[in-house]
């Protein structure tokens, strides 16, 4: 059964307008993830955004342009993903939702956060989606495929932190706001930033691009 949600036609549009291509039920659960942000935000101040259709661009919709890079990367394959600092599961759990093939861990060091991701596995059903309350460089855990953030932490930091995660052929992912020229700067010069791609986020009239990070060989 659909949903009947305001926030629904506009979400549609702005997959549309990505190419995502996205089905009934991944938009349903989209809209119902956002239900869940908004419920718990009363509690456990996961944003700072309150508004419906502010949350539904800056976090929804913002998290849905990672996934034609994604897409682009992953072919198809089946992988792991970590999502560093995830949060309430921004952009991890828009992950886990539109790519059943990509296994997402969402990793924060807030236990309520950790919860919440769990929560949200739980009651949308999603096998491929799982919560890890852990600093991320004390985290147990295979190595993963593809590491990815947004608004984490510095590059060098996030690329520090994550490093002992990596498999051989992993890539980093990180989103960013405008181009931070001084966090590229400071990266060590065993890191190769490969690729700056600019991100288009329908209805938000903002810088973001998206930082693609690999150890040299």
């Amino acid at each position: 059964m659909t949903i009947t949600n305001p926030l629904r036609t506009p979400l549609a549009a702005a997959a549309d307008q990505l190419n995502l291509n996205l089905s009934e039920q991944q938009l349903d659960r989209l809209l119902a993830y956002l239900d869940m942000i908004a419920k718990w935000n009363k509690v456990y101040n996961l944003t700072a955004v309150r508004d419906p259709q502010a949350m539904l661009t800056q976090h929804l919709v913002d998290s849905l342009s990672l996934l034609p890079a994604l897409r682009r990367h992953a072919a198809g394959q089946q992988l792991r993903l970590m999502d560093v600092g995830s949060g309430g599961g921004l952009p991890g759990v828009v992950v886990a939702i539109c790519e059943p093939n990509i296994d997402v861990t969402c990793v924060d060091a807030v236990a309520k956060k950790a919860t919440f991701i769990k929560q949200v596995a739980a009651e949308l059903r999603l096998p491929n989606l799982h919560g890890e309350h852990s600093r991320v460089e004390q985290l147990k855990t295979e190595p993963f495929d593809l590491i990815t953030s947004r608004a984490f932490a510095s590059l060098l930091d996030f690329t520090t932190l994550t490093r002992s995660h990596l498999k051989a052929d992993t890539v980093w992912l990180a989103m960013k706001g405008q181009h931070p020229a001084e966090e590229l700067a400071a990266l060590p010069p065993d890191l190769d930033v490969f690729h700056v791609e600019q991100l288009q986020v329908p209805g938000l009239d903002a810088q973001r691009c998206l930082i693609w990070i690999r150890p040299k060989s």
